[in-house]
């Protein structure tokens, strides 16, 4: 019964487009899902703080309002979900997103208690998911839909719920990540005592040009970091996950393999946290790169010639998941593609996005099988 139920789940997200207009109870349905989602993280964040929520967030949980914004997300999916009940022929989205905020305030709504339980040390970062979900998918979703590249693509389209699974995993394992991650910079900031005169300096900059550097110093080892995982046959295993996604939106940046993920932020940590930059110039550039994975991933259109000479584009990294020829190794980095014309790995023709999105090679489909398939692929 639960599974028939979640097909019909699935099956409604993904009705064609004539099935989900204004008037049709989709939207509010989507909407109120979206938020009874959202308030049930908030609600387990709350009632269980030492294993479900993120020290860096704290702060934002003993705010005093915060309880007042759940209580209003929880009212706000209340209302989407039986307004979906009312106006939808088929009921399983309004009736998912009723179920889910009937849990949340089941489990003690905004006026929640913390349960006192054994500090394990560790952590899972529910309440990291949902703001990440809120602060791009509220971005990024609407923006594709009034400036689409490809009009025809839906929100839910093929492989949605894959990469939603990654975003997921991404958020809640956010300590493992870091901590495997930081373990290069905290080895080299241990043994590297001859670099505090160069920390000083950096640190004793304008807060601009430190962002401004630690932009162009991030970038510039991502780009000698993403070069390899194309050319090195294993490396590339880890990496052809990432664009066996077969169509571009702001949720396809989440597809990334494990390994992957933490040797990408081991490497890109190394200049922020060994050279003195000062800890909101960090804060910023993290949170700089959560929006800018997504926008440089999303389906949204313009041509942006004169920009993307300069900075990354989503045309630009389009090319990048081409599956063009004239597109394959290249436009390796993130922010700033003169990077590329100085490496000889740009390619940017005026006007031209690819055609098609994804790679040769036959990556299985589902987050296990792809977790596994770098060890188990054979090299071309």
């Amino acid at each position: 019964m639960a599974r028939t139920f979640l097909q019909n789940l699935m099956r409604d997200l993904e009705a064609p487009v004539e099935a989900r207009g204004f008037g049709t109870g989709w939207f509010s349905g989507f909407f109120g899902l979206l938020l009874a989602i959202t308030g049930l993280c908030f609600v387990v964040a709350l009632r269980w703080p030492q294993l479900l929520s993120t020290p860096e967030l704290a702060d934002a949980l003993d705010w005093p309002g915060f309880r007042a914004l759940v209580h209003g997300v929880l009212l706000g999916a209340y209302a989407l979900a039986l307004l979906s009940l009312l106006l939808r022929p088929r009921k399983a989205i309004g009736l998912t997103a009723l179920i889910i905020t009937l849990v949340a305030s089941i489990l003690g709504g905004a006026a929640v208690q913390p349960r006192e339980m054994q500090d394990w040390g560790i952590f899972f970062g529910v309440d990291f998911f949902a703001v990440n979900m809120v602060a791009t998918g509220l971005m990024f979703a609407p923006l594709e839909r009034i400036f689409p590249h490809r009009a025809a693509q839906r929100l839910f389209r093929p492989e949605w719920r894959e990469d939603l699974f990654y975003y997921l995993i991404s958020s809640m394992l956010v300590q493992l990540i870091t901590f495997l991650a930081l373990a290069p910079s905290t080895y080299v900031n241990a043994h590297a005592g001859a670099f505090d005169t160069l920390r000083s300096g950096i640190a004793a900059l304008p807060w601009l040009v430190q962002f401004l550097l630690a932009m162009f110093l991030t970038d510039l080892a991502q780009y000698w970091f993403h070069r390899l995982f194309h050319r090195i046959p294993f490396l590339w295993g880890f990496h052809a996950v990432h664009h066996s996604a077969k169509s571009m939106d702001w949720l396809a940046g989440a597809r990334m393999h494990f390994v992957e993920i933490i040797l990408l932020r081991g490497v890109t940590s190394l200049p922020l946290l060994t050279l003195g930059f000062l800890p909101s110039v960090m804060q910023a550039y993290v949170g700089l790169v959560y929006i800018y994975s997504s926008l440089v991933h999303a389906n949204i259109g313009g041509d942006l010639n004169r920009i993307g000479r300069w900075l990354v584009v989503p045309r630009f990294h389009h090319w990048h998941h081409a599956l063009e020829a004239e597109g394959v190794d290249k436009n390796f980095a993130i922010h700033f593609p003169w990077l590329d014309r100085l490496f000889g790995t740009h390619y940017f023709p005026d006007s031209t996005w690819p055609q098609g999105y994804g790679v040769p090679e036959n990556v299985p489909g589902g987050y296990l099988a792809q977790m596994k398939y770098p060890f188990v692929r054979k090299a071309s």
